[in-house]
């Protein structure tokens, strides 16, 4: 396995930021350096002694495609980085979680073969290597690399670890599943319930007691039943297709309150806004994954219709296009990546609207509970925990934003503004 340095992967602010933080939780801690370390899997041992002999193709195009970011490492971090190697203790690797591919990862990879690399490389992978010194001879324990952590890695998505890079334990090459069949096709209805309810519970489709006999009947006891066994991946394609995220069941679902059958859904509810009270100027609505109502005239820089080749202003109608996408739980398990991708799929919805919109701006909001935030807690906030897997509501506000306006960024439509809402609970009072 080929070791590449790479980018710094922070900028100088946040190096310090970073390390500031470190500090307050291990003050011996006195410099932090923090640089993209590249993992590349060779096809062979004589494969890797090209990648890795400098005037060879294939080690001219693999340092084109590493070469990246806007905060390259200097010549004296990668030197820190490769001679402090001695001193394993003072190091920590920031990967993947074992057995999973990162995205960059997917990525890389893809490039490296589209740059004919693939006779030499099966996979590209990037962690993150940490080293830092202290103000004193004595290296950093692991109980000191327990506290500070959470500050270095996302425990969701990555694993950290002191120990030298094993390939195997990278790249770990796992063999696909057979496929699974769910023996109810020749059972007696109830037990072939019971049979599915126990699948059910087993992979974790979430299935409700409804959608259980709606199976039953498709597979076992229906009219046109297909009178054959499900398998795993049809249980795990029905669950998924008629998820809450998909088929919003809870919002659509009639609902009886007090014995009496309401009229409306909660989502016949909020459509009941624009299509009975105020329609006016709406464009489309609910039809697509974002809505459009009357913009205003403006001129356009386009080609001129006689002439393909010469441009003029051109007035035309700007309808306005506006999406809200909601990304509650990933942002709440990990606070940057949730709120990036949230942001994502909204721009991604954004341009999937009619012949395609142009994206202009965004907003981000969060609502979370009380902040905690140390020695600024508040009189009326009270620590009611959190589940272990969540993030804290401080650290979803540390870290979402960043997310958020990260991907507007970087995809060149600016986060504008945003809001928090904060909720508590005062004497039992919500």
């Amino acid at each position: 396995m080929l070791q590449l340095v790479g980018p710094s992967v922070f900028s100088e602010a946040r190096t310090k930021a970073l390390l500031c933080q470190i500090q307050t939780l291990v003050p011996r801690i006195v410099s932090l350096d923090a640089v993209y370390l590249h993992l590349a899997q060779a096809t062979s041992p004589q494969a890797e002694k090209e990648l890795s002999t400098a005037g060879t193709r294939q080690n001219s195009v693999l340092n084109s495609i590493l070469d990246y970011g806007d905060h390259p490492s200097s010549p004296d971090v990668h030197s820190k980085t490769v001679s402090q190697t001695r001193n394993q203790q003072n190091k920590a690797y920031v990967l993947p979680r074992p057995g999973s591919i990162s995205p960059w990862s997917s990525k890389a990879t893809e490039i490296a073969r589209m740059c004919h690399l693939d006779s030499h490389i099966l996979r590209l992978e990037r962690g993150i290597l940490y080293n830092v010194t202290t103000s004193n001879p004595i290296s950093i324990s692991q109980t000191e690399w327990d506290i500070i952590a959470h500050l270095l890695h996302d425990r969701m998505t990555q694993s950290m670890q002191n120990a030298a890079l094993v390939e195997e334990q990278i790249f770990v090459a796992g063999d696909p599943r057979p496929l699974r069949t769910i023996p109810i096709s020749n059972l007696p209805e109830e037990v072939a319930r019971e049979v599915l309810r126990a699948a059910n519970t087993e992979l974790g489709l979430a299935l409700a007691d409804d959608e259980v006999s709606y199976l039953i009947k498709a597979y076992v006891s229906g009219e046109d039943a297909m009178k054959r066994d499900p398998t795993d991946a049809e249980l795990f394609m029905f669950a998924q297709v008629n998820s809450e995220h998909c088929r919003h069941k809870i919002f659509n679902a009639s609902w009886t309150i007090d014995g009496e059958a309401k009229e409306n859904s909660l989502f016949s509810m909020i459509r009941n806004t624009e299509t009975m009270i105020q329609g006016k100027h709406t464009i489309s609505a609910y039809s697509d994954n974002a809505a459009v109502f009357d913009g205003y005239k403006s001129r356009r820089f386009a080609p001129m219709e006689s002439r393909g080749c010469t441009y003029t202003f051109v007035e035309e109608d700007m309808p306005i296009l506006i999406k809200v996408e909601t990304h509650n739980h990933p942002t709440a398990v990990s606070p940057f990546p949730g709120a990036a991708t949230g942001s994502g799929g909204e721009i991604r919805d954004e341009g999937a609207v009619g012949r395609g919109s142009k994206p202009k701006a965004g907003l981000s909001g969060f609502t979370v509970s009380n902040l905690l935030i140390p020695g600024f807690v508040q009189p009326w906030e009270t620590d009611f925990g959190k589940p272990n897997h969540i993030a804290s509501a401080l650290d979803i506000m540390i870290d979402g934003p960043l997310g958020a306006c990260a991907f507007n960024n970087e995809f060149g439509r600016p986060a504008l503004s945003g809001e928090l809402n904060r909720y508590y609970v005062i004497d039992g009072t919500f």
